[in-house]
């Protein structure tokens, strides 16, 4: 991870702690290509973690909108999925 990955993880983990209180419910919110294989791999893993899964492709169709919403234990916990997000190919997390 690259230093400025890290200070920004670092600050979006001081900045969950200061507004949240634990645990508490938490929504995700990604753009991906509209395909399948990076809808599953999101899916995947948030899987067996009780989350609410919501996807709506965009008006030209080239792009799937996706929000997760679960509950969460921690800032680390949440910043842990982001970061697993972060590998799937074309993936923007909002």
């Amino acid at each position: 991870m690259s230093k400025k990955e890290e200070a920004f993880y670092n600050k979006l983990e001081l900045s969950l702690n200061k507004t949240l209180t634990f645990p508490t419910d938490y929504m995700y919110k990604f753009i991906i290509p509209n395909q399948l294989e990076q809808k599953k791999q999101i899916e995947n893993i948030f899987n067996l973690m009780g989350a609410v899964i919501k996807s709506k492709p965009s008006k030209a169709g080239n792009y799937t909108s996706i929000t997760v919403i679960i509950k969460v234990k921690s800032a680390i916990e949440i910043i842990k999925k982001y970061k697993e997000v972060a590998k799937v190919k074309g993936v923007i997390s909002l």
